[in-house]
This record gives structure tokens, sequence and C-alpha cells, in this order.
């Protein structure tokens, strides 16, 4: 990977210590011990470093070179030992730095880090050191430090498809995914028949609305006579974000037909049943699906849902138990429930089956939001105690998931109602800065700083517009997806299938 490159610095400063003499001994020993580490013969360098410090234990150079000789023999341990003595004795000699890194590294140890910190107050342009703390931050999962990192180190990970992949992963995971983009096409260019490069770059394509990018980059998989179902699966997304309904519902099945065990490509065709309002042909897919895996309790969740759109709730509520009963651990199943419920106007139940599932899921911050939402919609009026319980469930969802912007809406509007205005323009702006396309927020927005009379900006004019064009937006976007309606073909529910307008 990254980190070989150490080893020969090491071994040039050794070499370029011994060549200056520097409190090594006679000249004799100093071209012995580098004739010695230069051979790799490192039994005798050893013999030859211990003997010189025995007449200079506190030279720090003989420890960093006792330390390159111990690695060479592979003692490990024992070295760093050795370099952690040079650096007692000088703690920002560069060398033994290096070599208790790179050993510290080796082992995945957070001990590396700050030695790799102070490498990097002597040196702060040292690339090595800029990769080792980058693939160190990301094994810890800190997004930010290892991007941080792997951008100071872009030369040297050049070329180097696994750093290059950890550094376009925590690009997506930061919601980047325009700058992953690069990352992964280098990824590419370095192995172009490797199917995963294809793969990851389609995903961060997609993930930046780049659909047809993200087609031809799947193009390779989902051609030919195998084609990768995975593959298949994102390539229906992006012909789906294409609004290209018919070839997205085409490659799904195609996906569910190659790999029928793949619970995750039926409810992919439930979402897309869903959004396009075919219930009924979703529901017949999952009907295969659950045929395939009738222990999967997600495939239950999401018919159930296809179900109450049909208003069959009694049938919708049996998946949900059933669902609840393969899987007890999950919430969605009593998300789902919860959600049935409330479109039945069953509110009273409603709640009862979400706080149940709250004593068990105490940190579920969609389980409190829909304890929220249920209050409100419930009649809560201000200052009751029941409008209190409101605010403190939405409260403890956007405390638990700060980025959840249907909590800070819901709090945007109970403030609003509370005529607590700053809490309310405060929630409004949380929620437009994660989805800047939320017309709830920008409306809650605009009637909070009407109220208040505190527009000493003039953003009103900018947001009013800003809410009217979003609106016409979503016109458009809802006519483009009432504009299919899947039907399933008399063969199968899994055959090929097509448009009707």
């Amino acid at each position: 990977m990254i980190m070989r490159v150490v080893a020969p610095l090491l071994f040039i400063v050794a070499c370029a210590s011994l060549a200056a003499g520097q409190g090594l001994g006679s000249a004799n020993n100093q071209s012995l011990i580098g004739s010695a580490l230069r051979a790799r013969n490192y039994g005798q360098a050893l013999q030859l470093i211990r003997s010189q410090l025995r007449e200079s234990p506190k030279d720090a150079k003989l420890w960093t070179l006792e330390g390159i000789a111990l690695s060479g023999l592979g003692n490990n341990r024992e070295a760093l030992v050795a370099y952690n003595h040079a650096l007692n004795i000088s703690p920002d000699y560069l060398a033994a730095l290096e070599g208790a890194a790179e050993l510290e590294y080796k082992e995945g140890s957070a001990r590396a880090i700050p030695l790799l910190k102070r490498i990097l107050k002597l040196q702060p342009d040292n690339s090595t050191s800029h990769a080792m703390l980058a693939v160190l931050a990301y094994k810890q999962h800190d997004c930010p430090t290892a991007v941080q990192h792997f951008r100071a180190s872009a030369d040297l990970i050049s070329s180097q498809p696994v750093a290059l992949a950890q550094y376009g992963s925590c690009l997506m995971n930061l919601q980047r995914p325009d700058e992953a983009i690069s990352e992964f096409q280098e990824i590419l260019r370095l192995m172009p028949n490797d199917p995963h490069a294809h793969y990851n770059l389609a995903v961060a394509q997609l993930t930046a609305n780049h659909g047809k990018d993200a087609i031809a980059t799947l193009a390779p998989l989902i051609e030919g006579q195998n084609p990768d179902p995975d593959a298949l699966d994102l390539a229906s997304s992006a012909y789906e974000d294409s609004e290209d309904t018919p070839r997205a519902v085409s490659l799904l099945r195609q996906a569910i037909v190659s790999n029928p065990k793949n619970a995750k490509y039926y409810l992919d065709f439930a979402a897309l049943s869903f959004k396009h309002s075919s219930f009924q042909v979703g529901i017949d897919m999952i009907d295969v699906g659950i045929k395939e895996l009738p222990g999967v309790a997600a495939l239950y969740v999401a018919r159930g849902v296809l179900f109450i759109q049909l208003e069959q709730f009694e049938k919708g509520e049996a998946d949900f138990a059933t669902a609840n009963r393969l899987d007890p651990g999950q919430t969605s199943g009593a998300v789902a429930q919860g959600l049935a419920q409330i479109q039945q106007s069953n509110l009273d139940q409603a709640l009862a089956t979400i706080r149940s599932k709250l004593k068990t899921h105490p940190e579920d911050a969609f389980l409190h939001y829909l304890e929220a939402q249920v209050i409100t919609q419930n009649g809560a009026e201000v200052g009751t105690p029941q409008f209190k319980e409101a605010i403190a469930a939405a409260s403890r969802a956007a405390q638990l998931k700060p980025e959840f912007v249907l909590a800070r809406d819901l709090l945007g509007n109970l403030y609003l109602k509370s005529g607590q205005l700053d809490k309310s323009i405060e929630q409004s702006r949380l929620a437009l800065h994660d989805s800047p396309s939320d017309q709830e927020a920008l409306y809650h927005l605009i009637q909070a700083l009407r109220k208040s009379g505190r527009d000493s900006k003039g953003e009103l004019p900018v947001l009013v517009k800003r809410l009217a064009d979003l609106r016409q937006e979503s016109r458009k976007t809802e006519a483009s997806e009432n504009k299919y309606k899947l039907y399933e073909p008399a063969s199968s529910a899994a055959s090929d299938t097509g448009p009707t307008n």
C-alpha cells in the first residue's frame, strides 16, 4: 500500500549518518555498519551497532540504526523499543520518528498518530505521513480528518487504488459525491477491467445526479450474456433518474431473474411501483420475493405499505405483524404499522403502537418523530401538556439525528404555532441547510420572518420567489412520475414490462 516508502528513507538517513561520522565511533566501524546495512546483513550490523552502543549509550542515531537492523530481522517489537529509546534521547529525531511510526502503523495502532503528527511538525509536506494519517483516520471512521490528509498526499496516493477508494468512500460519506467522482475515475483508469471500479464510480455519479454518466459507466457490466445483477439494479436507478422508466423497470426485472434470492431487488421494485402509483404490480412482485425469501421481514413491510395504499388495511396490518414476528428487533414494521393507523385516522392506536416500540428502541429518531406527529395530528393545543410532549418528542428526534429534516420541519411548525418565532426560524434554517428544496421549511421560515418583523436583510421577496419556483418544479416532477404506470405482462411477474400513458 502506502507505507513501504518509509523504510528506504530510514536506510538513506542511516547511511548518511555513517558517512558523516556523526558520533558513531571509528571510521572502520562506520564503514562496516554501513556495508552490513547495504548488504541487508542485519545480524552483523546489529552486532556492530550494539558494540558501539556500549561505548555511546546516549547516541540516538545508534539506537535508530539498531531499530532498522532489528526491523530488517523481523523483530519489530524490539525494533520499536530501540526507536523509542532514540526518541527519549532526541524527541525530534526524524529517522526514529519515521521508524516508530511505520511499525505502529503496520500494526494498525493509534499510537502511530502522535508520531506522525510530530513528523508533520518537522516536515509539513511529508506526503507519506499525511497518507498514513489519512488511512488511520479512515479506519477510525473519522472522514473529515481522513479527507484532509488524503488531499495533502494526493500525489503519493494517485497510483494506489486502495487509498483512492478510501478517499472516495469518505467523500461519499461526507455527501461530496462530485469530488468523489474524480477519485473513482482515477481508480477506473488504473484498473479498467475491474467491475468494482465501474460500479463504485457509477454510484458516485448517480448520487451526484449524473444518471446518464452512470449509465455509460455501467454499460460494460450490464451488456453481454452474463450481466451483473447488482449493476442491473444500479443501472435501473440511473435510468429512472434519467426519466426512462420503461428501461428502469426492464433492468430491475432482469436483475430479479438473474438473482431471485436478493431481497433488495424486490424492495427496489416495490419502491419504483410506489413512486408511479402502481401498487398492485409492486404487490405481485413482492409476492414472488416472499416465495423465494419467506423469512425476510422487510418484504412483508414493503407489501404491507403497498396494501395500505390500496386501502386493504387488514392485509397491510397482517404483513406488519408478520414482519414484527420475523424480526422483533427491527422497527420498520412498527413504523409502517403506525403510519397505516395514522392513515386510517386511528391515532390513539398509532400512538400506542409507537410508544410500545419506543420502550425497546428509545434511540430510534423516526419513532420519536412519529410520536410527535401523531400527538400533533390528534389536536394538541398550544400550551397543553400534549403540545409540550410533541415538542419534546420532535426535539429528541432531531437530537438523535441532527440531519433529520422531517423532525426539523415539525419543530418549525410547532414553534411557529406557539409564537416562539426565533426557534421556528432556527429550525427552518437548519432544515433548509440539509435540504435546500424543502418547501415546508421554506414556508415556515417565510411565515416566522413575517410575524417577527425581523427581515432586516430583505430576504422575504427572495424566499417567496424561491418557494414559488420549487412548487412549480414539484408539479413538473409529479407529472413526470404520473406519466408511466407499470403493468404486469401475462407471462410472469418477473418478465419484462413497459409503460402505459
